[in-house]
């Protein structure tokens, strides 16, 4: 195989996604263009939400200490300030998306932001005030974020979650070769995820 390509299926608001961000793009840097990959929704929070006990959310984030004390994970602070709880999963997924209709690299910098902005910044990543802002410190221009509002992004994002769990994806992330129907659930090692590459690419 002279390229891997792998599908992987990743939630904004999972810690566990974030991790895995960090990972695969370090096995994507170090094959040198041999592993691509191609990020899909998965929606842990498909629907909107009752506005939650912030408190109770407070609490639940003291859970992103154990992500963060693995090797090789994105960047974790316990909730503070008083913004928040996000509401669902599909605000983030919509400007990601519309951020990759302007290309490759205009997505990866969203996706960042995103992941950075929620779980070290403590920021809504479901409100629109900080969509806004996260696309402008993603380098986007601030007049193209209207895409965002074109109802396709979330359509795209629902029936790729709705593929996910058709697959068995039963959580994020979950990574699956290209053209094949079975997915790997976790934040791996990346010595794992390199180790899956070598011997895709017969290495």
């Amino acid at each position: 195989m002279e390229q891997v390509r792998w599908i992987v299926y990743s939630d904004y608001l999972c810690p566990w996604c974030f991790n895995g961000m960090v990972r695969l793009r370090a096995v994507e840097r170090e094959f040198e263009g041999r592993v691509h990959l191609e990020w899909r929704s998965f929606l842990l929070r498909p629907e909107p939400s009752p506005r939650r006990d912030l408190e109770k959310f407070r609490a639940y984030t003291r859970t992103w200490l154990r992500p963060a004390e693995e090797s090789d994970s994105g960047r974790f602070r316990v909730w503070q300030g008083d913004a928040g709880p996000p509401s669902h999963s599909i605000p983030p997924h919509r400007v990601a998306k519309a951020a990759g209709s302007i290309g490759d690299h205009a997505f990866r910098a969203v996706q960042e932001r995103l992941f950075h902005a929620y779980f070290a910044e403590n920021r809504d990543i479901t409100a629109a005030e900080t969509l806004a802002q996260v696309w402008q410190e993603a380098g986007l221009p601030p007049h193209e974020f209207a895409r965002a509002e074109d109802p396709r992004w979330a359509a795209e994002a629902i029936a790729e979650h709705e593929e996910a769990i058709r697959l068995g994806a039963g959580g994020v992330p979950s990574v699956r070769v290209e053209g094949g129907d079975a997915c790997v659930t976790g934040a791996y090692p990346v010595d794992m995820y390199r180790r899956w590459a070598r011997r895709l690419l017969g290495t």
